[in-house]
C-alpha cells in the first residue's frame, strides 16, 4: 500500500506539472528575440533556457548594485578619455595602442534595454547583448571590453578560468560580442579584454571609502561557435522538446532535491 501510494504521489506531480506547464507555455513568436544570456543559458542547461524563454520561469536573482556602481564609474572615466580622444592611463601601462571608442550609438550598445543587435531573416532570430566598453586601435579594428567586480585575496585568473565554470562563461559573452560587432559590419580584433576591479578587503581602515586593485585580462576570442548556438537554441525553442535537467545545473539540482524530499 506504501509503494503504491508512493507511485500515486509521484505520477500527481508529473501530471499536474505537465499540465502546468501547457498552461502557462507562451507560443514562440515569428521572430524570436534573443540576449546573450539566452544563449549562455541555453549552453549551461537548455531546460532553464526553455522554462525562462518559454514560460517565464526563472529562478530569483539579486540586485548586484555595487557591481553597477563599478561599471558606472568605470564608464564615466573611460568616457572623459573618450571624449578627448586619448588612450586612457590603463592602455599605456599594459602597452595597448588605443582610444576609447567614439559612436553615435554608444549609448543604445550599453542599454541593457536595447544593446546591439543583429536580426537573421533565414533563421528568425533577432540576438544582441549590452557592451560595457569599446576600444579602437590604430588600424580601425575594434577591442570589446566587459568590466568585472570581485573581492578575493589572491586574484589569479589563470587558476579562476580553470577551475570554474562562469569564468569561461565571461570569455563567451566576448566572443557574442564580438560576433555582433562583425555582423553589423565593424573590424574586430582578435583580443578582447576583461577589466578587472578585485576590492581589497584586509585594509586596516575603511574610512568610508572601498580600495580596489585594477587587473586587465587578455584573452583570445573566436566567434565562429556562436551563430550555430544561437540557431541551435531557436531551434530548441521552437520545438516541444522539453529537455532534461542538466547535471551541472545548479538550479536543476537544488529543485530535484526538494522535490524528491516532498514525496518522502
Amino acid at each position: 500500500m506504501g509503494v503504491s501510494l508512493q507511485i500515486f504521489k509521484k505520477f500527481k506531480v508529473f501530471y499536474l506539472s505537465k499540465k502546468f506547464l501547457n498552461e502557462i507555455k507562451n507560443v514562440m513568436p515569428d521572430i524570436i528575440k534573443l540576449s546573450r544570456s539566452t544563449v549562455e543559458k541555453y549552453l549551461s542547461c537548455p531546460r532553464c533556457c526553455v522554462l525562462d524563454k518559454k514560460y517565464k520561469i526563472k529562478p530569483p536573482s539579486l540586485p548586484f548594485t555595487l557591481n553597477i556602481a563599478v561599471d558606472n564609474l568605470c564608464k564615466n572615466e573611460f568616457d572623459y578619455y573618450r571624449k578627448i580622444q586619448k588612450p586612457h592611463p590603463l592602455f599605456i601601462e599594459y602597452g595597448i595602442d588605443a582610444v576609447p571608442f567614439k559612436h553615435k550609438d554608444l549609448e543604445r550598445w550599453r542599454s541593457n534595454f536595447q544593446g546591439i543587435r543583429y536580426k537573421s531573416i533565414e533563421h528568425n532570430y533577432d540576438f544582441g547583448g549590452a557592451v560595457d566598453d569599446i576600444w579602437q586601435k590604430k588600424n580601425g579594428d575594434l577591442i570589446i571590453v566587459d568590466v568585472k567586480a570581485t573581492s578575493r585575496n589572491n586574484f589569479d585568473w589563470s587558476e579562476t578560468f580553470n577551475k570554474y565554470e562562469y569564468a569561461k562563461a565571461y570569455k563567451r559573452q566576448l566572443e557574442m560580442y564580438q560576433w555582433l560587432f562583425k555582423k553589423n559590419g565593424f573590424q574586430v580584433a582578435k583580443e578582447a579584454y576583461l577589466l578587472y576591479f578585485n576590492g581589497k578587503k584586509n585594509e586596516e581602515l575603511f574610512n568610508n571609502q572601498l580600495n580596489f586593485d585594477v587587473h586587465l585580462i587578455k584573452l583570445d576570442c573566436s566567434t565562429s561557435w556562436v551563430e550555430n548556438k544561437i540557431i541551435d537554441t531557436v531551434n530548441l525553442l521552437r520545438s516541444d522538446v522539453f529537455p532534461k535537467p542538466s547535471l551541472n545545473c545548479e538550479y536543476c539540482n537544488y529543485l530535484r532535491k526538494r522535490w524528491q524530499l516532498s514525496i518522502t
